[in-house]
């Protein structure tokens, strides 16, 4: 048997500030994949609680993290209840705090934008308290810089960062990009991605598209 990390404990090493989201999370709501980690000197395993914030699974929103994804502490994702209603002349919730306000409003859940899923990719490094907003989709690879606010959409194997956060470069070039998100080395077995991690951590990017493009025609 391969010495691995196994995907399905909490804690990946002795140090326990950072763990494997996806055995603590449960909301129905939340899906996150193997080895997607959350580091936290504090609460790791309170990820679910302290960081995805205003979630209410009734409302039919879902965050979607993918494999191999590093969350640093302090990342804080925001669901769709966290909206307010934009379409009529005032943003004010008055349905939620009951009586007769609450008997002439509509139900608050009803009335506030749906912005769909947030969805973040694989191999996606997001730093230091940035704050994703609903429905954003951030790509493969990308990386996110410390204390960004993500307000839109990120292409794969993009740097962002700022407030709101800016397209700052792309980390490669087109032709390794394009043989990355063919190869989707995150999906790999335990034992084919242990044969990889030499490609994967090597800083000679000709030689790693070199034997990528092999890879990719055998």
């Amino acid at each position: 048997m391969l010495n691995i990390p196994n995907p399905d404990e909490i804690f990946p090493n002795e140090f326990k500030t950072s763990c494997f989201i996806k055995n603590v999370i449960t909301a129905p709501n939340i899906i996150a994949g193997d080895y997607t980690y959350y580091d936290d000197s504090v609460d790791p395993t309170g990820f679910e609680k302290n960081n995805v914030l205003f979630n209410y699974p009734e409302f039919g929103d879902r965050l979607i993290i993918g494999k191999f994804c590093s969350i640093a502490s302090g990342t804080r994702f925001i669901m769709g209840p966290a909206n307010h209603r934009i379409s009529s002349v005032t943003t004010y919730p008055f349905q939620v705090f009951g009586g007769l306000w609450s008997e002439n409003t509509p139900p608050h859940l009803s009335q506030l934008p749906h912005k769909g899923d947030t969805v973040i990719g694989n191999d996606v490094w997001i730093g230091q308290e940035s704050v994703i907003m609903p429905g954003v989709k951030i790509g493969d690879g990308s990386i996110v810089a410390a204390y960004s606010v993500i307000v839109k959409d990120v292409p794969p194997y993009s740097v962002v960062g700022g407030n709101p956060a800016r397209f700052i470069k792309r980390r490669f070039d087109d032709e390794l990009i394009e043989l990355l998100l063919k190869l989707k080395w995150w999906d790999f077995d335990g034992e084919a991605l242990v044969k990889i991690l030499p490609l994967l951590c090597d800083p000679d990017l000709e030689r790693v598209k070199l034997a990528f493009r092999g890879m990719i025609t055998e």
